[in-house]
């Protein structure tokens, strides 16, 4: 190899570094996004069992002795 061709190379590999260098930094300074977090089946039984007004045995209770 010539000397022309060494020097070539160790510039284009430092021009290489430099670019992925600045490449990792760029992406580290990127917000990331927030991946979807899939919900367990318990927690969505327990947001169905949330919904809505249930009149329930113990609400019954409570209306009947509240009444004046």
């Amino acid at each position: 190899m010539s000397q022309a061709q060494q020097k070539v190379t160790r510039r284009r590999l430092f021009a290489g570094a430099g670019a992925a260098g600045a490449l990792a930094a760029v992406a580290a300074a990127l917000p990331s996004r927030p991946t979807q977090e899939q919900t367990p089946p318990q927690a969505e039984k327990a947001a169905e069992a949330r919904e809505g007004y249930r009149l329930t045995e113990h609400v019954q209770r409570y209306y009947q002795t509240a009444r004046v």
